[in-house]
């Protein structure tokens, strides 16, 4: 890759792509930044989201790092790492895109207020 004056050997972008592109995992991530921690509450309002497919996801997210494993008595919950925090940047400026972006699926009231809770979750 040659956009520079220093020679890339893989595109950044899409070794992000890869990683971010899978089935699941921003969702994943975004609901974690949103507190949730159990393989169950991943589940919720998702019901094309089977349990082989939420495995799956994890195990990946797991061995990118960007998620921990938690297994404590018979509860097992799931954390963003550091890496795995890092990414709130990227899906605060992937809302606010979105949000910007779509007037016909956000008033500009709703998209105010959607900013302002992202915001919140993500930035602060």
């Amino acid at each position: 890759m040659t956009y520079f004056d220093f020679e890339l050997t893989h595109c950044p972008v899409e070794l992000s792509l890869d990683i971010l592109n899978r089935k699941w995992v921003l969702q994943i991530i975004c609901d974690m930044f949103f507190g949730k921690t159990r393989f169950s509450e991943f589940k919720e309002g998702r019901p094309e989201l089977s349990n082989k497919a939420l495995s799956r996801s994890l195990k990946f997210m797991e061995e990118q790092d960007l998620i921990k494993k938690v297994v404590d008595d018979a509860n097992i919950e799931y954390f963003l790492t550091e890496k795995g925090k890092s990414l709130n940047k990227i899906i605060y400026y992937l809302v606010e895109y979105t949000l910007d972006n779509n007037k016909d699926l956000y008033n500009k009231e709703t998209a105010v207020k959607a900013k302002e809770g992202f915001k919140k979750q993500l930035l602060d």
